[in-house]
């Protein structure tokens, strides 16, 4: 007779959770809820203002498109009219000769004030004096420099012509437009320019000068051999931000020449502008836009590689 046997039961391969670890489990997962509600505004406001947007820019790109009637796709026919159109590489050239006046001249001033700030001026005061430009509005700015510059009744005009001068159509001569505006712009924005290459300066230890100073380097050389490289992931990012402003210049172009005289000062976003609003064609404006993007993602990626703003010399 077979005896039959119960095997006993098999025990759990794991241990039952402990509560506190369930515990820890609740709680993270309460933050994670909590986080995700903040959140949420901010990705809500970034889907609908900036993902679709983008999106539907795209999709126009390929389509022609009045705001009177349906899109109708065309393909690739947008972008292949951009690489005959004379008007965009005009554009493209006038925005390449603004940057780099722009961006020249900004971040050479801005860095002397943010090394002035570091060493000379500790006044608070003085530092917020240089960021007031930058908190106007660009509007304001521009039709207040606009009215200073005025060929007959400016004050700059004034004074050059009781020195004797010949006055100077500063928004109205093909030759003075750009370098204009882009003198503007760089009196704006330099305070902020340098408030952002002072923060990197106060990044820098004090016991690195302290010993370059005891090597008996010069100021000169300080600069160039300590200050230059730690700095560098700062002056990328600056410049970064700089050049990515400067290829979106607009306001200041609408409000004092509006693209001309004969189009010295058209940039390609009061092209883009024009072609929409203007003229109404919305698929080759959003073709244009596309362009633009993409020479902006490639710019920024070329400048953080060479520059190598993801790397520090004080690591």
């Amino acid at each position: 007779m077979t005896t039959l046997t119960k095997n006993p039961p098999a025990r759990s391969a794991q241990r039952p959770a402990r509560p506190g670890r369930l515990r820890r489990g609740v709680s993270r997962l309460g933050d994670l809820k909590i986080a995700l509600l903040f959140i949420a505004p901010a990705m809500i406001g970034f889907v609908a203002f900036y993902l679709v947007p983008t999106l539907r820019g795209i999709y126009l790109s390929f389509t022609e498109y009045s705001i009177l009637g349906e899109p109708e796709w065309i393909g690739i026919k947008n972008y292949t009219s951009i690489f005959a159109d004379e008007l965009f590489w005009n554009a493209m050239g006038v925005t390449v000769q603004y940057v780099g006046l722009n961006i020249g001249f900004q971040t050479v001033i801005a860095l002397g004030l943010a090394l002035l700030m570091h060493r000379v001026a500790k006044s608070t005061f003085i530092r917020g004096a240089l960021l007031l430009p930058f908190l106007v509005a660009n509007v304001i700015v521009a039709l207040l420099w606009f009215w200073m510059l005025d060929y007959q009744l400016g004050i700059v005009n004034e004074v050059i012509s009781s020195l004797g001068l010949p006055r100077i159509a500063f928004f109205g001569s093909e030759q003075w437009a750009i370098p204009t505006i882009a003198a503007v712009n760089v009196w704006r924005h330099m305070g902020y320019t340098a408030l952002l290459i002072f923060a990197g300066l106060q990044s820098i230890p004090n016991h690195v000068y302290e010993v370059a100073s005891l090597d008996g380097a010069s100021p000169t050389r300080t600069f160039w051999s300590i200050t230059t490289p730690l700095l560098r992931p700062v002056l990328a990012l600056v410049l970064v931000v700089t050049v990515i402003g400067s290829f979106q210049v607009f306001d200041t172009v609408a409000v004092t020449t509006n693209g001309g005289p004969v189009n010295a000062s058209r940039v390609i976003q009061m092209y883009i502008y024009q072609k929409a609003f203007g003229e109404s064609d919305f698929g080759y404006a959003s073709a244009l836009s596309v362009i633009l993007f993409l020479i902006l993602a490639l710019v920024a990626f070329v400048q953080m590689k060479f520059l190598k703003g993801n790397e520090s010399d004080l690591d």
